[in-house]
Order: structure tokens, then C-alpha cells, then sequence
């Protein structure tokens, strides 16, 4: 996690390295960000909080852990069983999580006395119940794909229970921390169905849920049987979807709201020149546009190489970000060991004409649908790669704009031709690996290439350095080669607050933790 004196959107963004030093700060009209209220938490008050985007449902399976997926809400409901910070793996409601055989079966210990909200106990059976029904594909779990990882699961005790991989995975830990198998509900409250549970949803967070006006606003309060004592600090917590980057972060501004969960590279600036307090999770990867495989027009792969070589991404960073954000050329930044020179992807207007040519005289011009969601970002990007696509013979770009809770319904259907996702990750394992394989059910560009699928598992089971390295050099060679995404852009995973809160803490993929927040009067 970055607690920042300068914005750095154009320094190398290591995978493996995960804490990024200060830079020094500006001159006097540049005061660059503050680091937040100090001294002693607050206990009490209230914390409003923007978020991207609406939860569809409050169940953890339809539930993202990320920061642009409503994590905050499944963190406020649900608790964590594990964070990270510094790379390093931090227990929460769990006490381990380890392997002793390279990532073969997993031990996981619970903390002892565990409780749901409703004071009945959180045990392994709880954990394996909702564990369970991720995987089962009738859930349409959004964290299908990692769950699908464990074979079977067996409870030795009421605080420990035993996993066995599909294949080894030795770095499971983060695959559990950084989606909704991190957030355990109450068995009994899931069994009497989405609506009742959305009502009530039971977990063992440091919130509870007061009440939920869809598209509007979510209020939740203190969960006195919090595991953590004292935490939260907060009596009170509002949650609001605030689309729009620019009402996001004048809201802020204008002490609206205390803290913004932010993805736009320009309000990241714009709050450090204000002073701001700011977090920006490092990544690898970035956010991209998936190319629907599975169907027309991109199961050719002409087509989704004329695409990725049509595209400026100097030009789309600076309609988007004003310049501000940074394109993603290689999957890993020079500061990574796993670095190759290789880009993924190079502007070539001559061969993407070539390439539209070709289709388009083998008897069907190019035509595609760009399914957006409307916030800002998303509009920006949609319309730009229309506008420079316009600038091409046979091509033809349609953009329909979605609802988020649409986008979630079609990372199950596939009834899309193109759709803005990402792979942003620490350690590129096991995120590479749920979003590119040909068996993963998060692959949404449904890509299923021998070579691509060999290169993760060897990346996955490597016991060196040099030997991951390798293996990620064939991966980024088959990604260049047969362009299943397009990357823009590197991920923002950030918050910025204002100046009286303290605890702005993030973990995973710039999941918000709202125990840690605390408002100084």
C-alpha cells in the first residue's frame, strides 16, 4: 500500500515488489497529499463512504473482492479470514493458512469463538459450506474460478479445516484473500434464499446492515460482536455508488463524503494537488479489453490483432486520463524479475488496415458491439476506441452501454463481443492464472490455447525465479501473438479521504478495510 507524497503514475510497477516509496513532494502550489488524521483512533462518529458501482445482491458470491467490485461491502458484512500488506500475509478471523506440501492440501485454523452477528458460531463447517457453494457452477459465484481450485474439503474440528488442491497451488492464500472466499455468511441465513438474505444477510463483520435502498444509499452500523475489539471505530457507516469521477471526488472535496474508493488516474492528481490523503495499490498487469473468442467476429484472430494494433494508447491516455495515466506495453515492469521486452501489443495502423482488408474481403467486414458500463472511465474509454476505430475502412463500432449489474450476468453468459476487464495483480499467481487459462471460468475472453494453459501451470509449480521467468515469457509471447485482451492501461486501485480520517487501509486488489477508519472531529 502506497501512503503518497507525489503521485507516481509513471513509475515502474513491480508485481513482486510490493511497497513503493515516497517521492518528495511539490512546491507551494503543489503541497502534494497529507498522510490523514494521527495520533490516537477516534472511537465513534460516522463514515460516509463512494463507492464504483451497486452491489446486485449482498450474498458473497455476487460479491467482488476488489475496489472496484464493491469489496468494501462484503469487508463491512462479512470480516476477512486474511489481508496482506507489504507482501506479507495477515491473519484476521483465521488464524493459518498452510501447506506442507508445496501447495498440494492446505490446513486452514480458524480463531476460536468465532461468531456470526446473530451469535451463532462461525466454524469449518461454515467456511467449507460457503466454500462449497462458490464452486458449485448453479451459484454463478463470481469467484467461481478460485474456488474450483480445491478438490475437497474435510473439517477436523470446529476450528480447523483440511483442503485438497486440484493440482498444487502453492500461493492459494492470495486467490482466497483477494476474492469473496475471503467473506464467510451464515449457512442457515444463505439457505432461505436471495431475498430473505439480502434483507438480513448475517456475517461476522465489523458492520451490520441497518438498511439498503437500492441505487441509493446503505447504511450500517456497529457490530457489537465484532471479533476485534475495539475496531470498527465507527458507530455508523453510509455507502453510496458515486459513477461520475469528477461529482466522486468534488464530493470529497466539498467534506460531502469523508472517503472515495477511487480508479481514475486524473483524481488521484487532482487530490494530491489538493492535499489530499491518497492510497494507490501497485500492480502488475492492468485493466484491458477482453475479445470474445468463443464467437464472431473475434474468433479470428485477425481480428483481435487488427484491434490491438489500430489502438493508440498514447492518444486513449490522454482522452481518458489527460495524460495522467500509464498504458500497460509489457505485462511486467522492468523493476519485476519476470520482465520481457516483449510488448504485448504495438500501434501499426498500416497492418491493422491490412488486417481489416482481409477479413473484410473474405466476404464480412469487421463489426463488433462495445458493451460499457456508465461511469466515467468506462464511457471515456468506449468512446475513444470508437472515434479512432472511425478512422479505418471496414470496421464498424456499436457501443452499448450496461448496467454493472449486467456486466456480473455476462462474465457467466459470454453474450458479449467486447467488454472492459482487468488482470491487475502482486504476485501475477494465482491472478494470471484464473483470468488466461482455457479452464478457468473467469477467462472471459474464453481463449484455450495448449501452449498459454502450459506456460501457468509451469509458472505455477516453479521453484525458482528463472524458472517462473521463463515460463512467463512464453506466456506473454502466446498473449501477443493470439491478443485474447488488449490492454489500456495500468489500474488505479486507490482511495483518497479527507483530511480528518485516519485508517484509510487497503488490501489485496485495493479492497477497502472499514474496521481501520476512524473520523477525527
Amino acid at each position: 500500500m502506497i501512503h503518497k507524497t507525489r503521485l507516481l503514475v509513471t513509475a515502474a510497477v513491480c508485481c513482486a515488489t510490493l511497497v513503493l516509496g515516497a517521492c518528495g513532494g511539490g512546491g507551494d502550489s503543489d503541497p502534494g497529499p497529507s498522510s490523514g488524521a494521527s495520533g490516537e483512533p477516534v472511537v465513534g462518529g460516522q463514515g460516509r463512504i463512494l463507492t464504483l458501482s451497486d452491489p446486485r445482491s449482498l450474498d458473497p458470491a455476487a460479491l467482488g473482492n476488489a475496489y472496484a467490485t464493491t469489496g468494501v461491502v462484503g469487508n463491512a458484512l462479512y470480516g476477512t479470514l486474511m489481508t496482506d500488506s507489504a507482501g506479507e500475509i495477515r491473519y484476521s478471523m483465521a488464524e493459518s493458512f498452510r501447506t506442507t506440501d508445496a501447495g498440494a492440501t492446505f490446513e486452514l485454523r480458524l480463531r476460536p469463538g468465532l461468531v456470526f452477528s446473530d451469535g451463532s458460531p462461525l466454524d469449518a463447517e461454515a467456511v467449507k459450506f460457503n466454500w462449497d457453494r462458490l464452486k458449485d457452477p448453479a451459484t454463478a459465484a463470481i469467484s467461481r474460478s478460485e474456488a474450483s481450485m480445491i478438490a475437497s474439503a474435510e473439517v477436523v474440528d470446529d476450528t480447523t479445516l483440511k483442503i485438497a488442491m486440484a493440482t498444487p497451488v502453492p500461493k492459494y492464500a492470495q486467490a482466497v484473500l483477494t476474492s469473496s472466499m475471503n467473506w464467510i455468511a451464515s449457512p442457515p441465513a444463505l439457505e432461505k434464499g436471495p431475498q430473505a438474505f439480502d434483507a438480513n444477510p448475517i456475517g461476522a463483520g465489523p458492520f451490520t446492515l441497518r438498511s439498503w435502498t437500492r441505487q441509493a444509499a446503505m447504511e450500517l452500523v456497529r457490530n457489537p460482536r465484532y471479533w476485534d475489539a475495539p475496531k470498527p471505530y465507527l458507530d455508523r457507516l453510509t455507502l453510496r455508488a458515486a459513477l461520475d469521477s469528477s461529482q466522486r471526488l468534488n464530493t470529497v472535496l466539498t467534506g460531502g463524503a469523508d472517503v472515495a474508493i477511487e480508479s481514475n488516474w486524473i483524481n488521484i492528481d487532482k487530490a494530491e494537488q489538493s492535499g489530499l490523503p491518497t492510497n494507490v495499490i501497485p500492480s502488475g498487469g492492468g485493466i484491458f479489453l477482453a475479445l470474445n473468442t468463443r464467437r464472431a467476429p473475434f474468433g479470428d484472430v485477425r481480428a483481435r490483432q487488427a484491434i490491438a494494433a489500430a489502438i493508440d494508447m498514447d492518444a486513449l491516455n490522454q482522452a481518458v486520463y489527460n495524460g495522467t495515466g500509464q498504458p500497460v506495453g509489457t505485462l511486467f515492469s522492468k523493476a519485476s524479475p519476470y520482465h520481457s521486452d516483449r510488448p504485448l501489443a504495438t500501434t501499426d495502423r498500416a497492418r491493422a488496415q491490412r488486417l481489416l482488408d482481409e477479413i473484410a474481403a473474405d466476404g464480412k467486414p469487421l463489426s463488433f458491439v462495445f458493451s460499457s458500463v456508465p461511469t466515467t472511465d468506462g464511457k471515456a474509454i468506449a468512446e475513444n476506441i470508437q472515434a479512432q476505430l472511425s478512422g479505418f475502412t471496414n470496421v464498424t463500432v456499436r457501443i452499448r452501454t450496461i448496467e454493472v449489474t449486467e456486466l456480473a450476468a455476462l462474465r457467466t453468459t459470454h453474450d458479449f463481443d467486447v467488454l472492459i476487464s482487468s488482470a491487475f495483480f502482486q504476485d501475477p499467481e494465482p491472478r494470471l492464472w484464473t483470468t488466461f487459462h482455457g479452464s478457468s471460468a473467469a477467462n472471459l475472453s474464453g481463449l484455450d490455447d495448449p501452449a498459454l494453459n502450459e506456460s501457468l501451470v509451469t509458472a505455477r509449480a516453479a521453484a525458482s525465479d528463472e524458472e517462473r521467468k521463463a515460463a512467463y515469457d512464453t506466456l506473454q509471447e502466446r498473449l501477443a501473438e493470439l491478443t485474447p485482451v488488449v490492454f489500456l492501461a495500468q489500474a488505479a486501485p486507490s482511495a483518497v479521504s479527507t483530511r480528518n480520517v485516519g485508517g484509510l487501509v487497503q488490501y489485496g486488489l485495493g479492497s477497502l478495510q472499514p474496521e481501520e477508519l476512524w473520523v477525527q472531529n
